[in-house]
């Protein structure tokens, strides 16, 4: 068994998404502070970090679009771990349609979208001409019943325009998405399960996650 990482690590200062605030990842209790509150020899540091839930490679649910959607607490982990996964290859593709798609054995599985977009990350490229997927590529997805989109680029929409169709047919059905994906070149060719869990927080639709593969 080999397990794939599929997911940015984030740093102090990261921008993820143009126009929100980057992490602050700092000490709560500094080690040097802690030598004052325990035994000689003894020393412990507790982290602090404030910042948005749209930070690095993130999970969205229901919740993050609609008001009465489902949250990460009420999301079953039989739609977060242990997923069978398939692999799109759309590298060089700016507009992914539905043709991508057709012909593939969908139903049920976490479908992970490789643009090869993840090469820009932390560059300014990375926020702009990014592939995304059409409303026609989105239709026949929740047609298909999958239970999770993920994609390696800055957003699964076309961020030229303010309106947001796959985000809100794929949450409108109860079909996860995650973004800001990585290494899904390492995936080409392979059989493998997806795994994708947030913490469980109440009152949220979006939170960064360690996705991986596994592979048989």
């Amino acid at each position: 068994m080999e397990l794939i990482d599929l997911s940015h690590s984030i740093e102090n200062g990261m921008i993820t998404y143009k126009g929100l605030p980057a992490p602050l990842i700092c000490d709560y209790l500094s080690r040097e502070e802690s030598k004052t509150k325990y035994a000689p020899g003894t020393e412990f540091q507790i982290g602090k970090i404030e910042m948005v839930a749209n930070t690095g490679t993130y999970l969205d649910c229901p919740f993050h679009r609609y008001t009465d959607g489902k949250d990460l607490s009420q999301i079953q982990l039989e739609k977060l771990a242990e997923l069978d996964g398939i692999l799109i290859d759309a590298v060089d593709t700016l507009s992914i349609g539905k043709d991508l798609f057709e012909g593939k054995d969908l139903i049920g599985k976490a479908v992970l979208v490789h643009t090869g977009w993840s090469k820009h990350w932390r560059t300014d490229n990375y926020f702009e001409n990014h592939p995304f997927l059409t409303g026609e590529a989105v239709d026949y997805l929740v047609s298909q019943n999958v239970k999770l989109v993920g994609i390696d680029s800055h957003n699964i929409d076309d961020t030229r325009t303010n309106s947001r169709p796959v985000h809100s047919a794929l949450l409108k059905n109860e079909i996860l998405i995650v973004e800001h994906m990585t290494n899904l070149s390492k995936l080409k060719g392979k059989r493998f399960v997806f795994n994708a869990v947030p913490p469980k927080f109440v009152g949220m639709g979006t939170f960064p996650v360690r996705a991986y593969a596994k592979i048989d």
